[in-house]
């Protein structure tokens, strides 16, 4: 069976075994309990516009998630039909920013690809933050400086409470020496912020907002 789990999806799934594993700890009513694993079945297949048998059997043990050690054990067995990012050469990315000269590109054989549903880094010298991901079967990159608050915020990607800072992109207007900023706030930490994603949604309405 071919992967064809995203990486959101997969999160949002982990996300299903934790409220099962809260619902074990915390509730004696049996018809509550398997109320609660109706719901969790239900809206995990509704992820997929269509699952074959043997999908849906992979994905049929999380009613059986009690506790962390089955919740463990149970996101073993669908990891490996995560589908990765796609892998990328350092040059290929290198040529969605074209104006940016010396880019620094992290490797991409250092990360674990089914962990993510975008790429991102910030080069300190110049306080850029750069946005490599899918849209539309195409990859696309924005870039765009970046500027951390001292304080906690809603990402505008992954809509969680982390630590953001104020990304912006800047482009010339159509009145000569105006310019046109657009932008939110979103994780520093890119990695957490791809761990909170349960879906590509807001990652998408982003990319193409800042791109218009």
């Amino acid at each position: 069976m071919d992967p064809f789990i995203r990486s959101d999806q997969y999160h949002f799934i982990k996300q299903q075994t934790q409220i099962l594993i809260n619902g074990h700890s915390t509730v004696n009513d049996g018809n509550v309990l398997q109320a609660l694993k109706s719901l969790a079945k239900e809206k995990v297949v509704q992820l997929f516009e269509e699952l074959t048998e043997e999908q849906e059997e992979l994905i049929q043990p999380i009613i059986n998630v009690q506790d962390t050690a089955d919740a463990e054990k149970f996101l073993a067995t669908i990891v490996p039909y995560v589908v990765p990012f796609k892998t990328v050469s350092q040059q290929a990315i290198k040529k969605l920013f074209p104006k940016a000269k010396k880019l620094k590109v992290p490797a991409m054989e250092d990360m674990d690809l089914r962990e993510i549903s975008y790429l991102s880094w910030i080069d300190e010298g110049s306080s850029k933050k750069y946005l490599v991901a899918m849209l539309d079967n195409k990859l696309v990159g924005l870039q765009g400086s970046f500027k951390r608050i001292q304080q906690k915020g809603i990402c505008a990607l992954c809509n969680k409470h982390e630590e953001v800072g104020l990304f912006l992109t800047e482009k010339k207007g159509e009145v000569r020496d105006t310019f046109i900023k657009k932008g939110n706030y979103i994780c520093i930490d890119s990695l957490k912020c791809n761990q909170n994603l349960t879906s590509v949604d807001k990652l998408h309405e982003f990319i193409e907002r800042v791109k218009k």
